[in-house]
Formats: structure tokens, sequence, C-alpha cells
């Protein structure tokens, strides 16, 4: 593995640390010339996943396909993911987004929503597309989704030979580490943005099996490590926040991966500490690589010159090398 630090990424002088570099993309980035065709797939289980396709030449499929995994309370309307969908159908490559269970404006029929470890249904998303015949499929995560796809590939399951690259971006590779992190004074408004969109899917989840979720438990939540720990694993059968994060974090999995997969961090990523990252293990997980930017913020890399995104540059040459 090799461990390498770039500090070509230089963000413009208004965007001059870690908060802005993240904040600024998320809220105020325009993505012009995505358009998808949404796709209902249900699921094994009775349940159903919302796939946002976009094809890079109408009324001609590509021989590749993207599949793109969105981040924590994301969806694939993010500027992060419509930007990385525009630069990958520029280069002639398919794109599916997929939206998680309760993301993409739906609420899913499940009594279960998404979490940091749910690999099944990105298999059956994998799956699915493989129906199309796609020669080479690339994945791309983006913080929860990273870590999604990580441990996806790293798990012991069949994993098609169509899938030949992976690149992800600011992964909270130590699950429990990073959950604690949001409890930083300086994070309180991620933590609160992310706990009123999760109050109100419980809301609205707790109307369609109203003796399997408890509202009640809300008026004790006052972080997301306490959200895992009263509500994501119970629901998703961990025993608690400590058991979910260690099952499930990605960095216990680095060293089954075999295919060339790219990580990506900023040292300025707020939500995640360098502290947090697995450095032991990714000396020897001989197929990921780590790239750290001095600059960047949490899934932002906005550079200076020509106002562009320095992830998508890097994604794209990532997929054509």
């Amino acid at each position: 593995m090799a461990l390498i630090r770039i500090n070509k990424l230089t963000p413009p002088f208004w965007l001059p640390n870690g908060h802005l570099q993240t904040v600024y993309p998320a809220l105020f980035r325009k993505v012009e010339g995505v358009t998808y065709q949404r796709e209902r797939l249900v699921t094994t289980d009775g349940d159903f996943l919302l796939l946002d396709w976009c094809i890079s030449l109408p009324g001609k499929k590509s021989s590749s396909l993207a599949i793109l995994s969105h981040g924590f309370e994301g969806d694939s309307q993010r500027p992060y993911i419509k930007g990385m969908v525009k630069s990958l159908v520029t280069m002639g490559i398919d794109c599916l987004a997929w939206n998680y269970r309760s993301c993409g404006g739906v609420m899913n029929l499940s009594p279960q929503f998404y979490h940091s470890g749910a690999t099944d249904d990105l298999q059956e998303v994998i799956d699915h597309a493989l129906k199309k015949e796609y020669q080479q499929i690339f994945l791309v995560g983006f913080s929860l989704g990273g870590n999604l796809t990580l441990k996806y590939l790293g798990e012991e399951r069949r994993r098609p030979k169509e899938i030949k690259k992976a690149v992800c971006y600011s992964v909270p590779l130590d699950l429990e580490a990073c959950s604690l992190n949001l409890n930083r004074f300086s994070n309180r408004v991620y933590q609160r943005r992310f706990l009123r969109s999760l109050q109100v899917k419980i809301r609205e989840k707790s109307l369609l099996h109203p003796n399997l979720i408890n509202t009640a438990l809300l008026k004790a939540i006052r972080s997301v490590y306490t959200f895992d720990d009263l509500i994501t694993a119970p629901l998703h059968g961990f025993k608690n926040a400590s058991d979910y994060y260690s099952k499930c974090s990605a960095k216990n999995f680095l060293l089954s991966i075999n295919i060339p997969t790219r990580i990506i961090h900023a040292e300025n990523d707020p939500m995640i500490p360098v502290s947090s990252l697995p450095f032991k293990e990714l000396e020897t997980a001989p197929q990921v690589e780590m790239l750290l930017t001095l600059s960047g913020g949490h899934c932002g890399f906005l550079e200076k010159q020509g106002n562009s995104y320095w992830s998508e540059k890097q994604t794209v040459d990532f997929f054509r090398a």
C-alpha cells in the first residue's frame, strides 16, 4: 500500500478552513446537466431501493458503469454525487446513484433503515446492474457510502469479476471514533443537522411500525452515538452502538480487498480526525492506497484553479488509467 500526501490541492482563498470547505460545496454548489431516470428496485426481502440512472450516451449503453454510494443522511441529489456523475458520464461511463432505504424522498417499508455496514443492499444493486451486461463496474463511495463500499469489497462474499476499481472519499474508517468526534463543540452544527433529519424519519417510520419503533426514545437522543445506541443498533441486530461500530468499521476489512482501491482524505476534515485513520492496517493492505490532502474538508475538495472539484478529476484519472 502506498500512503501519499498530496499538496497540489489549493482551495479558494475565501474557504480557508475545513469547515468552510465542507459547508460551501454542500449548500451552495449547483450542478447542471444531470438528468436521472429513476427505477424502483424491489429487494429480496420485499422492500425497495430507489435507483437513479444517468446514461452517458442516450440510446447507446456504455460498456462501463459507476455505482455511487452517498453519505450519511444524503441521497442521489447531493452536489457531490451529481458533480461526480457529470464528470463520469462526460468520459463515457454510465452512472447509477442509488438511494439507501429511507433516502431518496420516499420512506421504505421494512422496520430497518440503512446503516454503515448494510452491504447486502449494495450487493442487490450490483447484481441488478449486471443484468444490463456491463463489462466493467467501478464503485464510488462518499463518507458513510465509502465505509459501505470498502466493507463490501473486503467481506467474505461472492463479488462479480466485473468490479474493477473503487475510489472512496472522506471515509469514517473507524466508526466509533468518528461518531464520538461529532460531540466536539466545533462539530455541533453537523450533529444537529443529522439528528433533525433522523428524528423526522423515525417519526414517519413509527407510523408504519408503531410496535417496533418507540418515538419516546427521541427525548433522550442528543448525539449520533446515542441515536445509534438506541435506534440503529437494536433495529439492525446489534447489541449496542459499540457493537455496531466494531462490526461495521471498514478498517477491519481493508486487508481482504483484492481490486485497486483508493481512499482520499483531507487532513482538515472536521468530521473525520486524522488520528482515527487506521495507518497500521493501511500499511499492509496490498490493493489499497490512501491519498492525503492538506485541504478539502469533508467531501468538498474544491480547487482554486478553475473553481473545479479536484475529487472528480482524481476519479476520472484513476478509472481511466
